[in-house]
């Protein structure tokens, strides 16, 4: 009986300690709210009045940022935050950025709330997905993968240096030329991984490993890489918007892009005159031949944004100075060859061969749904799985597809290590059928189907001549009747 009294006293002691602590928390609540400034709202229809490049506000959980000044230093470039610019953009914010992000909202934030904010179920859903992935610390860097496909490319590439200094036979030359591109495709992975998250926990050592994938091996610019690809994220498969849809004369997706619309991205207007419209007729057929060298168009690009006056670029001179060592060291190697006929084989079976790995690029969103104007923050989930495409494949071929054949995993969750997609793509597969959504996964033979008819019928809608374009002395010579 004594101990029972003794534990109702225990208890009552307790429940009256918490009274007291919830009347001292009380009571500096109400103080708090006496001294804080009122909270103010706007409308969704205000905030979208702010959306043009020196008056960029956004709303994330509810509360107004103004990123007009910050732009400029934004790691991702300026275009991601205009193309959100005036609109929730939560989702994508927190689909991009670690939770450290967040100690830069404050000094963002103007005061401002949004009035009625709501998430809808989808949001939620995708919002906790994203906690669980985190709490389990599948975002933390795993630097193994990495070190090891960067020792697998600088042991073969040596033995193909070897194999065009020593010896003479031209099968060995060639089979160098292949193991090339071949080795440019997964330094290609690991500079698009590195630019994503840090493939290891140092980010100085991350920065060299970007540097070297990308600019010194690959001779590609991974700044401007990163002010390619992060455009295509956000604004995954807006025509005017999303770069990598963006291949006027060569090559177009919809017939949309028949009326010259203007480009948001290079911010020029995309001609379909009439060597544009003659290029696209047969796209479908020239496609596998141009991505053969579509190399070409990412040297160019890179020295293009390199040597650009208009755009900020960082550590410039860095980048140049990779650049500088790519376009040493792989003329250096051809010119060891014995004549000009191995010289040019040589080029053009390493283009050849890099060739897969610009069709793959191409297999993740050819096909996938499109859309003209600015990406929509509210329906980010939407967004990103109608416009992607996953190939399904045997874990033994992941080597292969780089993270692509994950497309959708990896448009939903960009900082996730490659390695860690095939064990969310259930989770992600179940997320869709929940909300009536498309999971789009098919076989690598079928994504290259799809793409092909893609091209094949926006390229017989070229062929219509019903529907004018300016007059091009080509096409009326290739196309005339009678």
């Amino acid at each position: 009986m004594r101990v029972n009294l003794e534990s109702k006293h225990a208890v009552y002691k307790r429940q009256s300690t918490r009274q007291g602590i919830s009347i001292v928390h009380s009571h500096r609540h109400r103080t708090m709210a006496e001294s804080s400034p009122p909270i103010t709202y706007i409308t969704s229809e205000e905030l979208e009045k702010h959306n043009k490049p020196d008056d960029m506000w956004i709303s994330i959980h509810g509360k107004i940022y103004d990123v007009s000044q910050w732009a400029h230093k934004h790691p991702g470039g300026q275009l991601p935050l205009l193309s959100l610019a005036g609109q929730d953009a939560t989702d994508a914010f927190l689909a991009f950025h670690p939770k450290s992000a967040a100690n830069r909202l404050p000094s963002l934030f103007t005061g401002h709330h949004l009035h009625n904010y709501t998430v809808s179920p989808l949001s939620q859903d995708y919002r906790t997905l994203l906690h669980h992935i985190n709490s389990s610390n599948l975002f933390n860097p795993n630097p193994f993968p990495t070190l090891l496909s960067l020792s697998l490319i600088f042991s073969l590439f040596s033995l193909s240096v070897l194999a065009v200094l020593f010896t003479q036979s031209t099968f060995a030359h060639m089979a160098s030329a292949a193991v090339i591109g071949f080795l440019w495709i997964q330094s290609g992975w690991i500079g698009h991984d590195s630019g994503h998250y840090k493939v290891v926990p140092n980010p100085r050592f991350n920065r060299l490993v970007q540097l070297i994938s990308g600019n010194c091996f690959a001779g590609i610019s991974i700044a401007w890489w990163k002010w390619n690809h992060n455009a295509h994220h956000i604004a995954c498969n807006s025509l005017d918007f999303d770069p990598d849809l963006q291949h006027l004369p060569f090559f177009v997706v919809s017939s949309k892009f028949f009326s010259s619309i203007t480009s948001c991205f290079y911010q020029r207007k995309m001609k379909f005159d009439g060597f544009a419209r003659l290029l696209v007729s047969y796209q479908h057929w020239t496609f596998y031949p141009v991505m053969c060298f579509a190399r070409l168009n990412l040297f160019a690009q890179s020295f293009m944004l390199l040597f650009s006056s208009k755009r900020k670029v960082p550590n410039r001179k860095v980048e140049i100075l990779g650049m500088i060592v790519f376009w040493v060291w792989y003329p250096l190697l051809v010119s060891c060859l014995p004549n000009w006929r191995e010289r040019v084989l040589f080029v053009l079976a390493s283009f050849a061969v890099t060739g897969i790995q610009h069709v793959q690029f191409c297999l993740n969103h050819f096909s996938g749904n499109v859309y003209v104007g600015t990406p929509k923050g509210d329906d980010w989930f939407e967004r990103q799985t109608r416009g992607t495409l996953d190939v399904s494949c045997s874990s033994w071929m992941d080597w292969f597809h780089g993270g692509l054949q994950f497309q959708v995993e990896h448009h939903l969750f960009p900082r996730l290590p490659r390695c860690h997609l095939r064990k969310i793509a259930p989770l992600v597969r179940d997320l869709c059928r929940k909300h009536g959504l498309p999971y789009n996964c098919v076989s690598f033979w079928k994504a290259n189907v799809l793409t092909i008819q893609t091209l094949r019928e926006a390229a017989l809608q070229a062929r219509d001549v019903s529907k004018p374009v300016p007059k091009n002395l080509v096409w009326e010579a290739v196309n005339t009747h009678g």
